[in-house]
């Protein structure tokens, strides 16, 4: 069987891992439990190819401990009890430090989870999980109290380059010209797996001995699929970046994420709806226009279709994102529902019902009533809000944008209602 390059170059101690210095570092957790002599139960969570067996391999080496390696996708949880049997019924087992690494821990549900927490809290064993889910939503918490969660970074470009030195140290010299050498990194896009792959790829040329230039890789150079799944974390990181650019007015930001999504193979129509959503939570009434515009790309989408709507999105994006923002309708809005739910048992006032039957004129209903457009100024003032609840101000316009003629109407009507209070 041929090992993988990736296998073959995988560091074993610690102080030879690329990248993380933020844990890897004097002062960072990993040194410090070293220190204290102290292994423990983590949780590494990040993204493919930076570095999380890698580390969980390390870190049991340093201990001397014996190391069990899982897999929640290749593995059951019948495998998990065999071990703990087998560690139970032989006690010179117990006598060295076993830590039990399971690798996309996130794809065992909950329940199966479960089955760490006793001999956790007996420390029969060391569990270090790697997920690239969020350990919020991926672990139960009862799990997730009991691990320490270190979070890992995409690789730098000088993290890259240490493992190429590492490839060059143990075999033979990368001849790269230095725009060759940019491409290789970029093409890795941070995952430190995927660059050795593609060194691996590289192989037959580095036989020869030949210096490689930017065309030698673009045909042997596969294009990394985009970090991407629909249901995943990267999905909400990105759609989040979206929103916040196009919140932080900065059209550049939102055209970046809109392309990033779109590339990584994301519904326009779902990025359709969400800009739809900003345009009524992040702008509102200080432009109006937003939320047709965003609606016009919408219907856009649906009339062509990508690619060529695609452009329709970004138009719409760049708008928002220069657009004033507010969110004064959103908080108004919000806390009219609140109060409607606390006071959803008070009726309208007797006025403001339909006197239809004999019975509702008996009960006044719509009795002094004023018809608004008889009145001068087309109005009444008259309080709307039930008879036991006191007239309420949800909507607070700001002073920019299209809300500064808002606010001026805002204040027009409570100076007539101030001159002509209601009975």
């Amino acid at each position: 069987m041929i090992t993988p390059l990736a296998e073959r170059l995988r560091p074993t101690q610690l102080d030879e891992i690329a990248g993380q210095e933020h844990l890897l570092s004097e002062k960072g957790l990993i040194k410090t439990t070293l220190f204290q002599k102290k292994p423990l139960s983590l949780l590494l969570w990040g993204p493919p190819g930076s570095g999380k067996t890698t580390l969980a391999l390390a870190y049991s080496k340093a201990f001397d401990a014996r190391f069990i390696s899982m897999s929640a996708v290749s593995h059951a949880t019948s495998d998990v009890k065999k071990l703990i049997q087998d560690m139970q019924t032989h006690p010179l087992l117990q006598k060295q430090i076993t830590i039990l690494f399971v690798d996309e821990i996130h794809r065992w549900n909950k329940a199966q989870q479960d089955l760490f927490l006793p001999y956790l809290e007996g420390g029969l064993f060391i569990l270090i999980g790697a997920t690239t889910e969020n350990p919020s939503f991926a672990l139960n918490n009862a799990l997730l109290s009991r691990l320490r969660v270190l979070q890992l970074y995409s690789l730098n470009s000088s993290s890259l380059q240490k493992i190429m030195h590492r490839y060059e140290e143990k075999y033979t010299k990368l001849s790269l010209s230095p725009k060759a050498k940019e491409m290789l990194i970029t093409a890795a896009q941070g995952d430190g797996r995927h660059l050795i792959n593609l060194i691996e790829n590289l192989e037959p040329l580095l036989i020869k001995k030949q210096l490689i230039e930017e065309q030698d890789l673009l045909s042997l150079l596969q294009k990394k699929s985009p970090l991407y799944d629909r249901q995943s974390d990267q999905h909400y990181q990105l759609i989040s970046a979206l929103h916040k650019s196009i919140r932080g007015s900065d059209p550049d930001a939102a055209l970046y994420w809109l392309a990033r999504m779109l590339n990584a193979g994301e519904d326009p129509q779902f990025l359709a709806r969400r800009l739809i959503r900003m345009a009524v939570e992040d702008i509102g009434l200080a432009d109006p226009q937003a939320l047709g515009l965003a609606l016009h790309a919408w219907e856009a989408f649906a009339q062509l279709g990508s690619p060529e709507a695609e452009l329709a999105l970004a138009q719409a994006a760049v708008y928002l994102a220069l657009s004033p923002k507010s969110n004064a309708l959103y908080i108004a809005f919000n806390q009219a529902k609140e109060l409607a739910k606390e006071t959803s048992h008070l009726p309208p006032p007797a006025f403001l019902i339909n006197s239809v039957t004999k019975l509702d004129a008996e009960l006044g209903h719509g009795k002094d009533y004023q018809y608004d457009h008889d009145l001068p100024f087309a109005f009444s003032g008259q309080n709307y809000f039930p008879q036991d609840l006191i007239r309420c101000k949800f909507y607070h316009p700001k002073s920019y944008g299209f809300e500064r003629e808002m606010q001026k109407r805002v204040s027009y009507f409570e100076q007539l209602r101030k001159k002509n209070p209601p009975s």
